[in-house]
């Protein structure tokens, strides 16, 4: 199937909440009017109970109780709570995906958003767009096993879901990766162009001239929560070591394994999101 017929099956693409929408756009505009975010926000009650479980989470520590939408605007901010909220609605759009675990999927795509963020913050990147992007890397896959669900599932006996061979797997076989069908939902919904761009380089953020170091963070992450469901042996780990896109980025030695927490330390408090 190619491409833009995969765009073309009513049941591929997931509809994002009306606010995740409004949010979406606020990347684009210079001043936001976060009351009026936060009162749409609390027009919708499902997104802003898990925003203010969210919130009041260990993840956060906040020194005291939060309970409206206003207020955790006001405690968190308002990029904070753009990401929860997008992240959240990314995780209700697709509510059963054919021969996808869900339950999985989503771990691995926090995972890699925390260690995304953890990256972003040493390498001085925007952790907060890499927070995002970590969590929507792979969305493209959701897509395919939901536009495709035969094709992608005879691709899941090739090279599972977080195999490290599934892109090129992919790309042998439809002439496009699961990348490519991720920044193309990211223009589709609207995201900034930045958004649509990182997902699609970072299988290869070096083939770019500059480099794409967001891509770069978001491939280095997307390998760590990969070895953590793998559960890879530290021989293993050293084989497959990304040491030159991380090196590109100026992270020391064996970083991402000798300094970074756990993904599960660094999500501590942030299950409510995927639920």
């Amino acid at each position: 199937m190619k491409l833009e017929a995969l765009f073309q099956n009513p049941t591929a693409l997931p509809t994002a909440p009306k606010v995740v929408d409004e949010l979406i756009s606020s990347f684009d505009k210079a001043s936001v009017s976060t009351e009026d975010i936060a009162k749409k926000l609390s027009a919708d009650p499902v997104l802003s109970a898990k925003l203010l479980r969210l919130a009041n989470s260990a993840y956060y520590h906040v020194s005291r109780s939060i309970g409206t939408v206003e207020d955790a605007v006001l405690m968190l901010g308002f990029v904070t709570v753009r990401t929860l909220v997008i992240s959240s609605g990314l995780v209700s759009g697709f509510k059963t995906v054919p021969g996808l675990d869900l339950k999985q999927f989503w771990r691995y795509s926090l995972h890699t958003a925390v260690a995304a963020k953890w990256i972003a913050k040493k390498t001085r990147e925007n952790s907060d767009l890499a927070f995002t992007i970590g969590m929507m890397h792979a969305i493209g896959q959701l897509v395919m096993h939901a536009a495709m669900p035969e094709q992608a599932m005879q691709m899941d006996k090739v090279a599972g879901p977080l195999d490290s061979r599934r892109l090129d797997a992919e790309q042998a076989s439809f002439g496009y990766g699961f990348a490519d069908v991720g920044a193309e939902l990211a223009r589709r919904w609207k995201f900034p162009e930045s958004f649509a761009d990182t997902i699609a380089a970072f299988p290869n953020p070096l083939e770019r001239t500059p480099p794409n170091k967001l891509a770069a963070v978001i491939h280095l992450a997307a390998w760590r929560a990969r070895i953590e469901e793998s559960k890879l042996s530290p021989d293993e780990i050293t084989a497959c070591y990304p040491t030159e896109i991380a090196a590109a980025l100026g992270l020391p030695e064996n970083a991402l394994i000798d300094e970074m927490p756990s993904p599960d330390e660094l999500s501590a408090g942030l299950d409510e999101l995927i639920r």
